[in-house]
């Protein structure tokens, strides 16, 4: 039979899209998700929160401009994915960090852990929580110093987390009330503190199918029993309001790249990475795990895929006397 398509094969990196929307629609999407959270975080820690931000969207649209430029790449600058990670890495930083850290930081995240391995789609883990991790073991003094936030009403210019309070004091060290977690009244990360903003900034995500619910439904489920085993209600609550724990559920958790791709490999990784936060938060000597837990997870999403894969199309077995065909 004669073979009359006379098209064109691309073949390109993740993430893979069918119709209409884009690689640049979906970032605008997410963009506009983070709004509420960077609004808090101006409100809490003023106009530091809103430069710092800046910076690191400015360095890291710069970084890619110059390494397509140096690579003889095409130009991505305006697909948005290096505005996205400059306004990831903010929020995972405190707001008076100095600002050439950032700026290394976004160097470590654009550079190095996305251009050098090929650029968008290439990328093993995700940009802006490698960054962080970096950077807390290169500037663990500045990456754990947190300016007090406005609302918390503390005459005091730094202030510990209430996570940094658990790991020193027990839960009776905790000086902030899980609604103050909850509206973002506490010391901490530009854009992790208010839960009650990044949970806006899910459902919008959620609402307009720039996610699915696998991850962030599972990573969130797995931390509050957790959470519930360690102290009750009260200790579900907290866990599920403080730190990270929204910020990395909802938007670095689900990247497109580094997560798995079909359903149940995505609760996989979404349980593991509730799992490692917990088990970090409890029992290591850090206060926060959703970084490293999410990092210990890309790594394994290729075998979670490749597990999940093999589950769905699982190989034929050969008969004993052979295929029909060789008789």
């Amino acid at each position: 039979m004669e073979n009359k398509f006379h098209g064109n094969l691309t073949v390109s990196s993740a993430p893979h899209l069918v119709g209409p929307i884009s690689t640049q629609r979906i970032m605008a999407i997410v963009l506009i998700a983070l709004i509420p959270a960077f609004i808090s975080g101006i409100i809490q820690f003023g106009y530091r929160a809103a430069l710092l931000t800046i910076v690191c969207v400015a360095a890291c649209v710069l970084f890619e401009y110059l390494m397509n430029k140096i690579l003889k790449k095409t130009q991505t600058v305006g697909d948005l994915s290096a505005v996205v990670t400059g306004v990831l890495l903010a929020f995972n930083l405190p707001a008076g960090l100095p600002y050439w850290i950032a700026i290394v930081g976004s160097f470590a995240a654009i550079v190095v852990v996305k251009q050098l391995f090929g650029g968008i789609g290439q990328n093993l883990v995700n940009p802006a929580v490698t960054a962080r991790i970096f950077m807390f073991i290169a500037f663990a003094t500045e990456m754990t110093t947190w300016p007090t936030a406005r609302g918390a009403h503390l005459d005091a210019v730094t202030s510990a987390t209430p996570l940094g309070e658990l790991a020193k004091g027990g839960a009776d060290a905790v000086t902030a009330s899980n609604w103050d977690l909850f509206i973002g009244n506490v010391g901490g990360c530009i854009g992790e503190v208010s839960a009650l903003a990044l949970l806006i900034g899910g459902v919008i995500l959620l609402v307009t199918g720039v996610i699915s619910w696998h991850i962030p439904v599972t990573f969130l489920a797995t931390v509050a029993v957790c959470g519930f085993i360690w102290g009750g209600l009260d200790g579900a609550i907290f866990h599920l309001c403080a730190g990270g724990v929204m910020l990395g559920a909802f938007f670095c958790a689900t990247d497109y790249v580094t997560s798995p791709t079909l359903p149940l490999g995505k609760i996989i990784f979404g349980i593991g990475c509730g799992l490692f936060t917990m088990l970090i938060r409890l029992f290591a000597s850090y206060p926060e795990g959703v970084s490293f837990a999410i990092l210990l997870m890309n790594i394994l999403t290729p075998y979670i895929d490749r597990l999940c894969e093999s589950r769905m199309y699982p190989m034929p077995k050969k008969a004993k006397g052979g295929d029909e065909s060789e008789k």
